[in-house]
């Protein structure tokens, strides 16, 4: 009998030890805004301050230091109720990977390396210059597929660092056509796509640093030859307590829209995108944040296509978990540039401005 009840315990000791854990969670976004760009309008919107989306994620204790890990994610519009990417379902995470002393190795998709840097910089909404200016950190790469995403163990406190490589990024068909409604596919003799990236975190009190980096192959194949492309980004911030401060400075290969080839000897300017932005919590509550930001050859041409970007945003706690704010966009296009604030109506703004204004709820679960 005292043999048997040594067996039940030690198996539930055992089952204890090696269980698993799962957490759903999510983010609600939704905002009232008007927008201009070659004309104006006003409307519900969702994602403007955060992303709305629904995700679970788990992690199995596999005893001797080891986890199996496990993300799935997928984005959701409050203002229709619409799953965000029609092209797939779990379009912001879908990976899983195996941690230990070693660190950790997550397969599937994935933040890029840049991609998880521009997350400590700006939100990459639709306000913020990297998602605006069409950055690879805030658009075609800010996740990808089919990676293999390397975490290194931590040899250093508040030091983090990471190597990637994928097979295909989403985004590229194998023509290398850039369609973000698409997911990278690979196929046999084609590189349209594949990348490889490293980033590089260091956090010491109220000082904060990143460095990422990415190169990608044969982005547009409409051209003869390697058309490789590459981006660079790098921020530094400092907590004052009365005030946080971080620069940003990108610089990479010219990105042309989707589906849009490139035209021989005019997309030649590496493209530029530099900023500060300044945190003022005026309460426990209340944060008041400004940016300003400049980006050069925006469409990567010689000519005169420069753009300064200007953003300012209130986030007020109402608790833990919800919150209210309000935002304002503003963009001054130069002679050769056309963006717009949060995908603003109309694109003939040349040589022209286009500005938001927003105020929304957000709350998580």
């Amino acid at each position: 009998m005292k043999k048997t009840l040594l067996a039940i315990a030690a198996l539930a000791a055992t089952s204890g030890a090696f269980a698993q854990s799962v957490t759903l969670y999510g983010v609600l976004d939704a905002s009232v805004e008007s927008v201009k760009g070659g004309s104006t309008t006003t409307r519900l919107s969702s994602d403007n301050l955060s992303s709305s989306r629904v995700g679970v994620k788990g992690s199995e204790d596999l005893g001797d230091g080891m986890h199996a890990n496990f993300a799935l994610e997928t984005n959701v519009k409050v203002d229709t109720g619409a799953q965000g990417n029609t092209a797939r379902f779990f379009d912001r995470a879908a990976w899983l990977g195996l941690q230990g002393g070693f660190g950790e190795v997550r397969v599937g998709r994935i933040d890029s390396s840049i991609g998880d840097i521009a997350g400590n910089v700006l939100s990459a909404q639709a306000y913020d210059d990297f998602k605006i200016a069409n950055t690879r950190a805030g658009n075609a790469y800010r996740r990808v597929d089919n990676s293999i995403t390397y975490y290194l163990p931590t040899f250093l406190q508040g030091l983090s660092a990471q190597l990637q490589y994928a097979t295909a990024a989403a985004g590229f068909k194998t023509t290398g056509g850039i369609d973000t409604a698409v997911a990278g596919t690979e196929a046999a003799g084609v590189d349209a796509g594949k990348s490889y990236g490293m980033s590089v975190k260091y956090v010491a009190g109220p000082f904060s640093a990143g460095l990422g980096y990415l190169s990608a192959k044969d982005e547009q194949t409409q051209l003869a030859g390697n058309q490789k492309g590459n981006a660079a980004l790098l921020y530094a911030g400092y907590d004052f307590g009365v005030v946080k401060l971080t620069g940003y400075y990108d610089s990479e290969t010219s990105l042309a829209s989707a589906n849009t080839a490139l035209v021989a000897g005019t997309n030649s300017k590496r493209f530029q995108l530099y900023g500060a932005k300044l945190a003022v919590p005026f309460s426990t509550k209340f944060v008041l944040t400004t940016s300003l930001s400049k980006g050069k050859h925006v469409n990567g041409l010689d000519a005169d296509n420069n753009v300064t970007f200007v953003s300012v945003k209130g986030v007020y706690e109402l608790s833990k978990r919800t919150s209210l704010y309000g935002m304002v966009g503003y963009i001054d296009n130069s002679a050769q540039s056309n963006l717009v604030v949060a995908a603003a109506p109309g694109t003939a703004v040349l040589d022209k401005n286009s500005h938001g204004i927003a105020f929304g709820i957000r709350h998580a679960f």
